[in-house]
């Protein structure tokens, strides 16, 4: 697989099969995963990589909050800005939408809409979970090495024929992580990736993610 071909094909999954994913993929990833850039070459990526027992341990924990709704979501950062509008709200509000459409839930059915976004903190299914943290002091330039390194592991899983979702909503529910899983208190947590392999069949791996036309987000200068 090509670079063209794994940044194409990879797509947030979130229906994975039980097909298990061995150490030794996740480590030859992970090690090439340790070229991707950053400046002054810091490398603020941690992470901690769950699997069977303590994975379940983690779900098991969290599972309790769902029922306080929003009162029990208590994130260490804002996943989005509290005034995003415009064309950047539309398009986030268009994807869940397409989502909700595959999976024939209405926008009226809250409740079909609670159970289905309880599905993040199952990892849709997959059999690992990769947690990741950074120290609280660094900024938005080593946040952004961060999503580099994220990038750089989803597309090298693609060519292992595995696939992934980077899943912010973790951050939702970081003290109960924080509990389970030994992250520094010194550390902030970020996000979690779902890992393993893609269910060909789930609707909500198959419905189109819309992306925008070039020409909203670039301008050329000096060229022909």
């Amino acid at each position: 697989m090509n670079v063209t071909e794994a940044v194409q094909s990879r797509r947030s999954v979130r229906a994975f099969t039980d097909q298990p994913v061995d150490r030794e993929t996740l480590t030859r990833v992970l090690e090439k995963a340790q070229r991707s850039p950053s400046g002054g070459n810091v490398q603020p990526w941690n992470a901690v990589i769950l699997t069977g027992e303590p994975m379940q341990a983690l779900f098991d924990r969290v599972a309790p909050q769902f029922s306080k709704g929003r009162a029990g979501l208590k994130p260490e950062y804002d996943l989005y800005p509290k005034d995003l509008d415009g064309i950047y709200e539309e398009r986030r509000f268009g994807a869940g939408e397409d989502m909700y459409a595959s999976l024939g839930i209405t926008r009226e059915d809250k409740a079909k809409r609670l159970m289905w976004f309880a599905n993040n903190f199952r990892a849709f299914g997959a059999p690992v979970l990769m947690l990741v943290h950074t120290p609280k002091y660094m900024g938005p330039p080593q946040w952004s090495d961060i999503g580099m390194w994220l990038q750089t592991i989803m597309l090298l899983l693609r060519e292992e024929g595995l696939d992934s979702c980077a899943q912010e909503a973790w951050a939702f529910y970081s003290p109960q992580i924080r509990e389970v899983v030994d992250i520094p208190d010194d550390h902030i947590f970020f996000c979690g990736m779902a890992i393993g392999y893609r269910d060909p069949d789930a609707p909500v791996n198959q419905f189109a993610v819309k992306r925008a036309a070039l020409d909203e987000s670039v301008r050329w200068r000096g060229f022909e």
